[in-house]
């Protein structure tokens, strides 16, 4: 698919989309077919793949696998240099800005773009965020992250304005993956009302309410993870979840 950050944009200005993320480490290459053809036929919007620890094992062959039997959009979600490959129609061109590690805000994106200029994927620019408790998670271990605290969404809003200024026009806000606790909705609202950011939406979302909630604050797309790759009925579950979207952008 061309030109995907427009389709993401116009999609998410009519509702709310869901994304799924696939960590490719998670699951075996003669799953993802299946899986994927479950979710977009569930109702998600997108598929995001990537995770933090051993993710471009075998990533290129995972993808196709992916694409072979779907038509919504692949996007990497890269957790470091390993996470571009070939095949995907986009990639989340992420910094990390609450890392105390200057490798996650700028030198790791400088060691992938010729990668990615090279293999012609679209780059969309992408502020990335995490929140308390994700220092304890994957993400938040690997990036030298000082979480933003759940209790001072100015704080947050202050990255987002900085990213927007800087000329980013997308921001990833999460808590990170099974977290206990998602992204505060008064952070979404916050950055939603101050910014024209578009607002991804991950970490610690379990249920429709959850989802629901974050939609009516503003989210343009939110991400399920660790809730789909727990789940016995994949489809079903995605089904509900993209219901619970659609009826909770009504009106917005």
């Amino acid at each position: 698919m061309k030109d995907v950050e427009r389709h993401l944009r116009e999609k998410s200005s009519e509702r709310t989309l869901l994304a799924t993320l696939v960590d490719p480490a998670n699951v075996s290459t003669s799953d993802l077919g299946r899986i994927a053809s479950d979710l977009e036929k569930g109702g998600a919007d997108l598929i995001l793949v990537g995770g933090s620890i051993a993710a471009g094992v075998d990533l290129e062959e995972k993808i196709l696998a992916i694409k072979s039997e779907i038509s919504i959009p692949v996007v990497l979600f890269p957790g470091n240099v390993d996470g571009v490959a070939p095949g995907a129609d986009a990639i989340l061109f992420m910094s990390l800005l609450n890392s105390g590690n200057p490798y996650w805000i700028i030198q790791v994106q400088a060691l992938a773009a010729p990668k990615i200029k090279k293999l012609g994927i679209e780059p969309i620019p992408t502020a990335y965020l995490i929140f308390e408790p994700g220092h304890t998670t994957a993400a938040g271990w690997v990036g030298w992250v000082n979480p933003i605290p759940r209790r001072k969404p100015q704080i947050a809003l202050a990255y987002a304005l900085a990213a927007e200024m800087l000329g980013i026009r997308w921001i990833y806000l999460e808590a990170g993956s099974g977290a206990e606790k998602p992204v505060p909705t008064e952070t979404i609202k916050l950055i939603s009302n101050f910014t024209d950011l578009g607002i991804i939406v991950g970490g610690g979302l379990r249920t429709q309410e959850q989802i629901s909630e974050r939609a009516k604050a503003g989210a343009n797309i939110v991400v399920i993870g660790t809730k789909i790759e727990e789940s016995k009925d994949i489809k079903s579950e995605i089904k509900a979840f993209s219901n619970a979207l659609k009826e909770a952008s009504k009106g917005l």
